[in-house]
């Protein structure tokens, strides 16, 4: 055991040995690094001390070219009522200022400096145009930064949260397609001073195919440049344009299945008996009030439009749908006792009509009898009443027919009142035997169970074809 002791010494004494050696490599490293830096921060120091961040770079000579790139991050909210929607993102802007240039032979090496340093040189005057509200984020330190290179190569660098404004059409409400832009420009300097492109044109955005959102799906995006003519001059716009299509599975389990199925709810009423008239009405009254209550929840997540939008439409048939299917009832009740009131009057009027019969029988025997001459007289007896009945409806007429010949014979009889007249008395027997003939033509159900039979067949038939003509042109044509 001693001698292996012995043995192992001479290594443990090995790294003693060599500590010497090392500590002035050590030294001499941690030295170049504080001389590195020392030197760094002397050029930055030189390179702002008569920098005028006042001025754009390339003041005077020719315009500067600016590169946008963009890194999407999320799509945090979509809003129909307010016609906004949010986005996360990266913005990173590329320009080259001459001033700043600390190292021409060696044109990629790059120093990443803070986000205060941007305080201190000339940085674009960007803003977003359809912008609402935005803010910078700013855990743990402000996400902005900026990185230079030896050549004067600037990259600028932010991270943000804006809220922009996006004109959503929606009629195909909620088959719709949606196109939100990000519209960025300067916003003092005109295309005389600044100019700006996406860098690498399309590839200039990233990020958009990780994008999740749960009620749209992103299709595609696009990029364009364009120039806007303002009172102050000509601004290059570039715009960043998202086609979102909506979920409709939402909307299926929220809107329209529960619809589908108050509907058909309502056709249950077509099999129950048509005397039961509270069971039938109840179910009349309830589906109709729960479409209500569905129409209702769906104009309250919406902003008050005046035009008709997709979900409208289906809400309104359906509420139409089940609106019929209690009419449906009206009628059958209607025509149900209507029936029986109109037999029961018929058997009173032949009852009527046979006592009549047998008092007009009496009443001709007692006609024909004799009148005693005596009572067409003048007499003032007794007898006298039945001729002094006969002699003052005789005087009456005479007055009448007096009245009558004095009036046409003064000429105060308006014939063309009279013409309108009789014309209004021609039109009216038409009207009137043009509805007798309808009435006549039309079938006469004595059978109330047969409008319920042709309800279980009629009202499933017109909806399917309702849902198949609805479907089909806003699944096609959206």
């Amino acid at each position: 055991m001693p001698s292996g002791l012995a043995a192992a010494s001479p290594l443990l004494l090995l790294p003693l040995l060599l500590l010497p050696l090392l500590s002035p490599v050590r030294a001499q490293t941690q030295a170049d690094d504080n001389s590195n830096s020392a030197r760094l921060s002397s050029a930055i120091r030189r390179l702002t001390q008569n920098y005028d961040n006042r001025l754009r770079p390339n003041f005077g000579t020719k315009v500067l070219d600016i590169g946008m790139e963009v890194v999407i991050a999320s799509f945090d909210s979509i809003s129909e009522v307010n016609m906004d929607y949010t986005i996360t993102m990266y913005l990173n802007q590329y320009w080259t200022d001459n001033r700043l240039a600390f190292d021409i032979r060696n044109a990629n090496k790059s120093m990443t400096l803070t986000g205060e340093f941007a305080s201190k040189i000339w940085v674009p005057d960007t803003f977003i145009a359809n912008d609402k509200h935005s803010f910078l984020h700013d855990v743990t330190e402000q996400n902005k930064m900026v990185r230079l290179y030896g050549d004067g190569r600037i990259i600028y660098g932010m991270r943000f949260t804006t809220t922009l404004a996006c004109m959503m059409d929606l009629h195909y409400y909620p088959l719709d397609v949606q196109n939100c832009t990000v519209e960025i420009e300067s916003y003092g300097y005109p295309t005389e001073d600044v100019t700006m492109q996406w860098k690498n044109g399309q590839s200039a955005v990233d990020g958009a195919d990780r994008v999740k959102m749960p009620q749209f799906t992103l299709e595609h995006f696009e990029v364009s440049t364009t120039t806007i003519s303002l009172s102050t001059g000509s601004y290059q716009r570039l715009s960043l344009i998202f086609r979102l299509r909506r979920n409709v599975g939402f909307f299926v389990f929220q809107t329209y299945l529960p619809s589908i199925l108050i509907v058909m709810l309502s056709w249950v009423s077509f099999w129950i008996n048509h005397e039961a008239t509270s069971a039938r009405v109840a179910l009349g009254i309830t589906t109709v009030l729960t479409m209500t209550t569905i129409s209702t929840g769906v104009r309250s997540s919406l902003p008050r439009i005046s035009y008709v939008k997709a979900i409208d439409i289906y809400l309104v048939m359906c509420f139409v749908f089940v609106f019929a299917a209690l009419l449906e009832y009206a009628m059958v009740n209607y025509t149900y006792w209507g029936a029986r009131a109109k037999r029961k009057a018929k058997r009173l009027r032949d009852a009527s009509s046979g006592n009549n019969t047998r008092g007009n029988c009496s009443g001709d025997f007692i006609d024909n009898s004799p009148i005693n001459g005596s009572g067409l007289g003048g007499s003032s007896g007794g007898s006298g009443g039945v001729g002094g009945g006969i002699a003052g409806v005789g005087r009456s007429y005479l007055r009448q027919r007096r009245v009558t010949a004095g009036s046409l014979g003064g000429g105060g009889f308006d014939r063309r009142h009279q013409h309108q007249r009789a014309a209004a008395a021609v039109i009216g027997q038409q009207l009137r035997q043009r509805a007798l003939q309808i009435r006549a033509r039309m079938p006469r159900i004595k059978d109330v169970n047969k409008i319920d039979k042709y309800s279980r067949l009629a009202f499933p038939s017109l909806f399917v074809l309702f849902n198949l003509c609805y479907w089909c042109f806003y699944l096609l044509t959206g």
